[in-house]
């Protein structure tokens, strides 16, 4: 079944960043569709990826670009620590490895093999488990960690240390990493040793790099929750497919809260 949508905006727009812009697809998966001769607007092919749409053209999707754009796949992983998210080294054991039938809950047509180019869409260090996220899925992997993206992500974290008023104070707003400010957190204390964080960005080892700079450990780090998206039982390694609702709460930017 194809796919169509009249452009309302006031100005010309390119055509693969409109596209981007109505969810159906990212501006690579735009730019590929058009490459494949499967966009038109008003009946007439766009062979040209600056090509713009005007006020009150049609944009149209062959089926054969809208069957590959809904063979998009994302799976949910509860990712064990001592397993890269991915782009292992030498003895690694990269998050992809995991997804086989025996481990698989649920029901699923597809189980991924080396031909699938599956990333992860927010990693999560090697020593670190939890929610993790690998997608073929422009659109999804724009909206969990795009520039602009905001979702929170949930951890819950173990920690060596004393937590401190002072140290609970910076980590909720205060901190810098890598020469830039970190956005605001929710930081709760939820037990002697332990944290729950809510974060709205994912700098590289954010959590444990926060915690060293206010004087403490981080022994253990759990993600459980992404958006709306919950790790929920899921057993630690085995894996899921992602559902269409999951799908669209994420893309829509919907918290746990909404």
């Amino acid at each position: 079944m194809s796919w169509s949508k009249t452009y309302t905006g006031d100005e010309p727009v390119r055509v693969n960043k409109w596209m981007g812009q109505t969810g159906v697809c990212s501006r690579r998966e735009a730019e590929a569709l058009i490459a494949e001769g499967l966009v038109s607007i008003d009946g007439e092919t766009v062979g040209d990826v600056g090509r713009k749409i005007l006020p009150g053209q049609t944009l149209s999707i062959a089926e054969a670009g809208k069957s590959q754009l809904d063979s998009r796949f994302t799976v949910i992983i509860n990712k064990p620590p001592g397993i890269v998210s991915a782009h292992p080294e030498p003895g690694q054991v990269p998050a992809i490895r995991l997804l086989t039938r025996e481990a698989l809950v649920g029901g699923s047509d597809i189980i991924p093999d080396d031909t699938m180019s599956l990333a992860p869409v927010g990693r999560l260090d090697m020593e670190s488990r939890g929610l993790l996220v690998l997608s073929d899925d422009g659109v999804l992997a724009k909206a969990l960690i795009g520039p602009q993206s905001g979702i929170e992500k949930e951890y819950l974290v173990a920690i060596e240390g004393i937590i401190t008023d002072w140290a609970l104070e910076k980590l909720r707003h205060g901190l810098v990493l890598d020469g830039r400010e970190l956005k605001p957190a929710i930081v709760d204390v939820i037990g002697r040793y332990r944290l729950r964080f809510v974060l709205q960005e994912g700098r590289n080892r954010q959590i444990r790099r926060m915690c060293e700079a206010v004087g403490l450990y981080v022994v253990d780090l759990l993600r459980i929750r992404i958006g709306s998206l919950h790790l929920g039982d899921l057993p630690e390694g085995k894996w899921r497919v992602m559902t269409s609702a999951e799908r669209a709460g994420l893309i829509a930017g919907k918290s746990s809260l909404d």
